[in-house]
């Protein structure tokens, strides 16, 4: 936004549009970002934001996070927190793409013993998890079974073989979230999401191999309470989510939203893509156990995924994954709502925790934190583009000024048709492969679309976090090897 008009600086990475901007604001609407950054972002983020701050029951702010950039209804890293009483809940405010999580997973090995193994490695990984449009997985699953999978997430799969117990303590709600009911989703939902278990979808998506290198290591003490221990140290990051499931669940229920949102609850928002329901109705209540359905496979679909990338490095080096040290540093998800326990005007209270393209961040001593990270704060997993580089941050006790929510990647500065008339996929490999990063794509146009230079810069977003005081550098992860959706 080249002149961000009605934003008012309230600190070098806090800009605030007040709630006399426009009518039916019922709170002020925060952006957290540099300078730069905020100028970088497109006018719909206001537009947006601004709209969200109108929504009912919504509490303190509606926030935008550094990566913001235009989405559906709200923008993508927005962040607003609804008295569960009086207020909405809006799968405008969660996203198609449920539960789409990234997942960080360490070895010990070295750069220096894997060079050699990288092509293979990615292939192999290329061939065992499924990635591009409508792609299936190797767990075959009846309806049935796909229903009792949603509702108990990650533990399925252990329960099932594809994981250790260790898994579910590094995962964002313990790898199931309670309250799933498998009887509020359509067998539309069903049909799209019961054969993609164990797959990496298309678009964002991707499957990596990364070294952290010791001049990335921004809290050696951190790092090394994450596992971080040596240098050059190998580490897988992927990012996915809930698939088809979790986009025909949330357009189930955005149908369903539009039909009694004003002739049974005589509701209007200023945006139909708000669309909502009193988080108290039946309708709406529906939704979060529906919602929980998608966020509950989103687990499971990652957990899986990690199952194979231990076969793969097992065949290829030859040793057993735990000899390799494959062990989880933590499962983070996006495009959420949780009740959670938050301070509203100097009191603790439970909110209902809308997170769009935004990651949770909870600061050091959270219950909701499992023991090995109690002291620590909350592992955050930052993806940027295949080209830059992702990071490692941490949690941090100033966080709730967000709602201990921090940024969940990049975020795009260049559409993906843009992209993909700037960019040729072939070419881009090429690039990659000459400065030492090999990748394979399950489409030309969709890595096209995903090149470095449709992103922020991730450096610049991650930074102003920290200033912000709302996530903490740990260490900054080099791609050596990509899968590509």
């Amino acid at each position: 936004m080249a002149n961000p008009k009605g934003v008012v600086k309230i600190s070098d990475t806090v800009w605030e549009i007040p709630n006399t901007y426009k009518d039916g604001m019922r709170v002020p609407a925060r952006i957290i970002a540099s300078e730069k950054l905020l100028r970088e972002m497109d006018e719909g983020v206001v537009e947006q934001l601004t709209n969200v701050a109108t929504l009912p029951g919504i509490l303190n702010h509606a926030l935008c996070m550094p990566d913001g950039h235009w989405g559906y209804g709200f923008p993508i890293g927005g962040v607003a927190a609804m008295d569960p009483r009086s207020g909405v809940i809006s799968p405008g405010g969660i996203g198609f793409d449920i539960n789409c999580g990234m997942r960080l997973v360490l070895t010990n090995l070295t750069y220096g013993e894997i060079k050699d193994h990288v092509r293979e490695l990615v292939d192999r990984l290329f061939e065992r998890v499924p990635a591009g449009v409508g792609s299936s997985g190797f767990v075959k699953l009846s309806q049935d079974e796909f229903r009792s999978v949603v509702e108990q997430g990650a533990r399925w799969c252990l329960e099932n073989g594809y994981g250790w117990d260790e898994d579910l303590e590094r995962t964002e709600d313990f790898g199931r979230t309670p309250g799933a009911d498998a009887s509020k989703i359509s067998q539309k939902a069903v049909d799209r999401g019961y054969r993609q278990i164990g797959t990496l979808g298309s678009g964002n998506h991707y499957l990596e191999i990364q070294v952290a290198r010791e001049e990335n290591i921004f809290d050696p003490v951190l790092a090394e309470a994450y596992g971080l221990t040596i240098p050059d140290q190998v580490a897988v990051m992927f990012h996915c989510g809930s698939r088809g499931f979790g986009h025909q669940v949330a357009t189930d229920y955005l149908q369903t939203f539009l039909r009694v949102m004003q002739t049974k609850y005589g509701m209007k928002v200023i945006d139909r893509e708000l669309a909502c329901a009193p988080f108290d109705s039946p309708e709406g209540q529906a939704y979060f156990a529906a919602m929980k359905c998608a966020m509950n496979m989103s687990y499971a679909n990652r957990q899986v995924i990690l199952h194979r990338i231990r076969e793969v490095f097992s065949d290829i080096l030859h040793k057993d994954p735990a000899d390799l040290g494959l062990h989880m540093v933590y499962d983070v998800a996006h495009n959420t709502a949780k009740l959670e326990s938050h301070k509203i005007n100097g009191s603790m209270r439970e909110v209902l925790v809308h997170r769009k393209g935004a990651t949770r961040a909870l600061g050091p001593g959270a219950s909701e934190l499992p023991a090995v990270y109690r002291k620590t704060g909350q592992p955050v997993i930052i993806g940027g583009s295949m080209e830059t580089g992702s990071y490692l941050l941490a949690g941090v006790a100033t966080g709730d000024r967000t709602f201990f929510s921090t940024a969940h990647g990049s975020g795009r500065t260049m559409s993906r048709k843009q992209a993909k008339k700037q960019f040729h996929g072939k070419e881009l490999q090429r690039d990659m492969e000459h400065r030492g990063i090999y990748v394979r794509t399950a489409s030309w146009a969709g890595l096209a679309e995903e090149a470095g230079p449709a992103y922020k810069n991730i450096d610049e977003v991650v930074e102003a976090t920290e200033i912000a005081g709302i996530s903490k550098r740990v260490a900054r992860l080099v791609p050596v090897g990509n899968v590509k959706g």
